[in-house]
């Protein structure tokens, strides 16, 4: 059996290139999956399944 592998807010922004008020957004409009255990934390699965069916963000120029 595999443990899930869960990534922060900070974490998973970083992967997608958007700020934590983004995922904040698309956590409560129910866009991405996210549970709460002390801090907010994202599957890489739930991360990846959101990227799969667009998920349609503006990228941050760097």
């Amino acid at each position: 059996m595999t443990k899930e592998k869960f990534l922060t807010l900070r974490e998973a922004a970083k992967y997608l290139r958007v700020s934590e008020r983004s995922l904040y957004r698309y956590i409560s409009n129910g866009r991405l999956k996210a549970t709460k255990v002390g801090y907010w934390r994202i599957s890489e699965s739930d991360l990846e399944a959101f990227i799969r069916e667009g998920m349609n963000v503006k990228k941050k120029n760097k």
